[in-house]
């Protein structure tokens, strides 16, 4: 029999991750937090995401390795592209950032999805945002609805009549709303890390365009950002 109340978060140590999480545990999940540690740049979040599980009561957090920077591509598993720190400078020719890292979120629901089997449970929440968000395909609800179509298809659960659910309930929120959301579930938005380029110590840079969108988010919000951060903010 299939564990209803048990669902796997993806946790990247973020804030929208963090909201997600707080979400999933206040709708009484049984939570099973999934960081990866995928070849990113900034892997100081990952100590981020184990707090952020720690604080909100996390049944599990596991971290699953990937070697993304072996394939490159992406201003966050590349030393050799820089993280943009103005807007203007943040896409390429076709209109995607070049953070946007190939295949990232396919990868880690795929994973995901493997444990949710493994658990018999029902449900993948994830932190994806198509309104206050850097243009990545694959945080679109075309691109959640597809997976969710998948994983019925390619599941023994799925095949057998128990099809598990991609939940994305910040998908059209603004990011002032999920703070606000967030904030009112009693999230430490102080333990979650955004930055692209964060400092060793985990201090933001406060210019590329996650710090930029998170200030942004708390500013409109009307609540104190408690971001550190290692220079100006923006």
């Amino acid at each position: 029999m299939s564990q209803v109340n048990r669902a796997v978060v993806l946790l990247s140590g973020g804030l929208d991750s963090a909201t997600v999480l707080a979400m999933a545990r206040a709708q009484g999940r049984e939570c099973y937090a999934l960081s990866v540690a995928y070849g990113q740049r900034h892997q100081v979040e990952l100590a981020a995401a184990a707090a952020v599980a720690r604080n909100l009561g996390a049944r599990e957090h596991r971290v699953m390795q990937v070697d993304l920077a072996g394939i490159g591509g992406s201003a966050l598993t590349d030393a050799n592209i820089a993280v943009p720190t103005t807007p203007q400078s943040s896409k390429d020719a076709g209109g995607i950032p070049v953070t946007y890292v190939p295949a990232r979120n396919t990868m880690m629901l795929s994973l995901a999805l493997a444990w949710a089997e493994v658990l018999d449970a029902r449900e993948i929440h994830v932190g994806v945002n198509a309104v206050d968000y850097s243009g990545y395909p694959d945080c679109r609800p075309e691109f959640i609805a597809a997976f969710e179509n998948l994983a019925t298809r390619a599941t023994k659960a799925g095949v057998e009549g128990r099809p598990l659910s991609i939940r994305a309930p910040l998908i059209h929120m603004s990011k002032a709303d999920i703070i606000r959301a967030g904030a009112a579930l009693g999230v430490d938005y102080s333990l979650t890390l955004s930055c692209y380029q964060p400092d060793d110590s985990g201090a933001a840079c406060g210019l590329c365009d996650s710090c930029r969108l998170r200030r942004q988010g708390f500013v409109s919000a009307g609540i104190t950002d408690p971001t550190r951060y290692a220079g100006e903010i923006v």
